[in-house]
C-alpha cells in the first residue's frame, strides 16, 4: 500500500473557510487507477493556482494521506477495492470536513452512487472520461474548474444543513406534512409553468422539494446541471420521492399539470409552443453562461412561451447560470423566487440573481414547497390567455 504525499510545506488545519490570497489550492487525489492518477495529477500540477499534495491508490491510504497533508479538496474515485468511495468519504468528513469532488464511471451504478454520495456530504462529482481524447479536456476544463469553485466551501457549514435537513424531513414524513395542491383543474394548470434551475447541492434539495409537494401541480420543468447518464437516475431517485411523477426529458415531450421534466445530461433543454401545447426539445450545443444543460436556455424559452404564467425559482449552485433566465421570467411579466443563503449548500447563482435584482422574493428550503403553492395561486387569478411565442 503505497502512500505518496507530495509537498506538504504549506499543510494547516482549517474547517473549509476562505483560501489567503496567493496560496495555491491544494489537492489529494485518491483513485486506483494509475493513468487517471497521473492525468489528474498533470492537468492539476500544470495550473498555476493549484498543487498535488498526495496520491492515493485506495481507500485506507487515502484516508491516512488526509490525516497528513491537510488538502483543501479531495477528488475520490466511487468504485476502488478495499473500501468503496463512500466509505471513504464518510471516514474524511467524520474527521475533518473538506470539500469532497466524487469522480465516478459513467454507468447507472456509478451515477446512482454518486448521488448517495451527495446526499451524504460530497460537494460535487466529476464523471470519468471514456476515452483517452476526452480525458484531457474533461480533466484540463471540468476538474480544474470544479477544484476552483469547491476550495474553501464552508463543508462544516454543508453538513449541517444536510444534518438539519434530515431530521426536518423524517418528521415531515412522520407528521405527513406535505404541501397540498392547488384546487385546481388539469385543464386550469396545463397553462402554467415553473421553470427550476439548480446546480451544486442540488440533488438533495430537489429530493427534499419533491418529496413535499402534492398534486395538483403546474407542469414542471428542471435543469441540475450534470453529465448525461447522471440525470435518469436522478428522475428515477426523485419519482421514488415524490406524489409527481418525474422523468428525464426528451424532445416532443408534452408540459402535463402533475409532471416534472429534468433536462437531461449535457444537453439543453429548450420549450416551444406548437399547436396550442407547449413541448420540449432537447438539443446540442455549445455551452451557455458555462453550462450545457443551461438554465438560462430553459428559463428563457420558458418566459417565452409561457410568459407572465411562468414562476422561476433559481436555487443552489456554484456560478451565475440562471441570471439572464430569471431576468427574462420577470420581463415577460412572471413572478421569480430565489432560494435563501442560509439553506442553500451554495450560495452563488441564487446570489447573484438577488443581488442583480431578478428575484422577487427568496425563501427557505424547508418552506419551498408550501411558497411554490402560494405563488402558484397568484398565477391563476390572471387571465386564461395563454401567451405564445
Amino acid at each position: 500500500m503505497a502512500i505518496s504525499p507530495m509537498s506538504t510545506s504549506n499543510a494547516q488545519h482549517f474547517e473549509s473557510g476562505p483560501l489567503m490570497i496567493n496560496q495555491k489550492i491544494r489537492v489529494l487525489i485518491v483513485d486506483d487507477s494509475a493513468v487517471t492518477r497521473q492525468i489528474m495529477s498533470d492537468c492539476i500540477g500544470n495550473t498555476p493556482d493549484m498543487e498535488v499534495v498526495g496520491l492515493a491508490e485506495d481507500g485506507p491510504t487515502g484516508i491516512q494521506l488526509c490525516r497528513s497533508v491537510n488538502p483543501d479538496v479531495v477528488t475520490l474515485d466511487i468504485q476502488m477495492p478495499e473500501m468503496d468511495g463512500l466509505a471513504v468519504l464518510e471516514a474524511i468528513l467524520a474527521e475533518r470536513p473538506v470539500p469532497v469532488i466524487m469522480v465516478s464511471a459513467l454507468t447507472k451504478t456509478g451515477a446512482t452512487v454518486t448521488l448517495e454520495a451527495l446526499d451524504r456530504g460530497a460537494l460535487d462529482y466529476l464523471p470519468k472520461p471514456e476515452s483517452s481524447a476526452e480525458a484531457e479536456s474533461l480533466l484540463r476544463d471540468e476538474l480544474v474548474r470544479k477544484i476552483r469553485l469547491a476550495a474553501g466551501t464552508n463543508v462544516r457549514r454543508v453538513l449541517e444543513i444536510r444534518k438539519e435537513r434530515k431530521k426536518r424531513q423524517s418528521a415531515s414524513r412522520l407528521a405527513q406534512n406535505a404541501a397540498q395542491g392547488i384546487p385546481a383543474s388539469a385543464q386550469q394548470l396545463a397553462d402554467k409553468c415553473i421553470a427550476i434551475g439548480i446546480s451544486t447541492g442540488g440533488p438533495p434539495a430537489l429530493s427534499k422539494l419533491f418529496e413535499s409537494l402534492t398534486p395538483p401541480m403546474p407542469p414542471i420543468v428542471v435543469v441540475q446541471h450534470m453529465p448525461r447518464q447522471f440525470t435518469k437516475p436522478l428522475a428515477w431517485r426523485l419519482n421514488s420521492l415524490s406524489r409527481l411523477s418525474v422523468a428525464e426529458a426528451s424532445t416532443g415531450d408534452v408540459l402535463r399539470p402533475n409532471h416534472v421534466l429534468i433536462a437531461p445530461g449535457g444537453r439543453h433543454m429548450e420549450l416551444k409552443r406548437q399547436n396550442n401545447l407547449a413541448k420540449v426539445v432537447i438539443r446540442d450545443g455549445e455551452p451557455v453562461s458555462g453550462h450545457k444543460p443551461s438554465v438560462d436556455v430553459l428559463m428563457c424559452s420558458a418566459a417565452e412561451v409561457f410568459g407572465p404564467r411562468c414562476l422561476g425559482v433559481i436555487m443552489t449552485g456554484m456560478g451565475r447560470d440562471g441570471v439572464q433566465g430569471c431576468a427574462a421570467i420577470r420581463a415577460a411579466g412572471g413572478f421569480v423566487l430565489g432560494q435563501d443563503e442560509a439553506s442553500s449548500d451554495v450560495y452563488g447563482m441564487n446570489k447573484v440573481a438577488y443581488l442583480e435584482g431578478h428575484v422577487h422574493q427568496q425563501f427557505s428550503l424547508d418552506e419551498a414547497a408550501a411558497v411554490l403553492v402560494r405563488h402558484c395561486r397568484r398565477l391563476w387569478c390572471r387571465s386564461p390567455a395563454v401567451h405564445s411565442s
